[in-house]
């Protein structure tokens, strides 16, 4: 009788006990703490939006912001730009300012609009698009203009019964780059009264 009870308490106290042992786990590699930092967790709790709020994404992923070159092509192009824009982008279009008009060309020697679009979308994005503005609408799905962003292209025509005759890139804040006829390639303003009355649509490229 005494050695049941004795096996019994033993038992109790081993289960007991068993609930403030902890297991010491291996220490984590770099590689699998950076890992687990990126872990999503469920947010059912205010404790869980806490420990959510507190992971960090590790500072060798996270690309620095080249502040300089944005300052410098906000000045160049005239934009007021928010460190999200497509260097490349910005690059290669103020590389072509003041590019003299050329009917049926695309060269930094001289080109039309739809030429000079298609030599952007080339070098920029490696996006072979048709060569007439009235056929590159086809090449483009059709956007409202207040979602129009970087990079997607703006077409104008003069009347509902007559075709496509311009088409620009659009840059920001109802700007976009082209080559108008008179000017050669340059950065315009959708609100100029110009373009403001024979705007089209805005397309973007997939």
């Amino acid at each position: 009788m005494t050695k049941t009870i004795i096996l019994s308490v033993l038992a109790l106290v081993s289960i007991a006990l068993s609930f403030f042992y902890e297991v010491k786990k291996p220490e984590s590699t770099p590689a699998e703490t950076e890992t687990a930092s990126l872990m999503l967790y469920p947010i059912q709790t205010g404790e869980d939006i806490a420990k959510a709020l507190q992971l960090q994404v590790p500072s060798h992923l996270s690309e620095p912001v080249d502040s300089a070159f944005y300052h410098r092509y906000s000045r160049r192009l005239g934009l007021k730009l928010d460190y999200s824009e497509d260097k490349d982008l910005l690059e290669t279009v103020s590389k072509w300012l003041g590019t003299p008009y050329s009917y049926g060309s695309s060269s930094k020697r001289g080109t039309d609009c739809s030429g000079f679009v298609t030599r952007i979308y080339s070098d920029v994005y490696g996006i072979d698009l048709s060569r007439s503005s009235r056929s590159m609408f086809d090449d483009v799905t059709r956007i409202r203009k207040d979602s129009v962003r970087t990079g997607d292209l703006v077409f104008f025509r003069r009347s509902p019964r007559q075709p496509i005759f311009h088409v620009g890139i659009y840059l920001k804040d109802n700007k976009f780059v082209h080559s108008a006829t008179s000017g050669g390639v340059m950065i315009s303003s959708l609100k100029e009264p110009y373009y403001r009355n024979y705007y089209y649509a805005a397309g973007r490229v997939d």
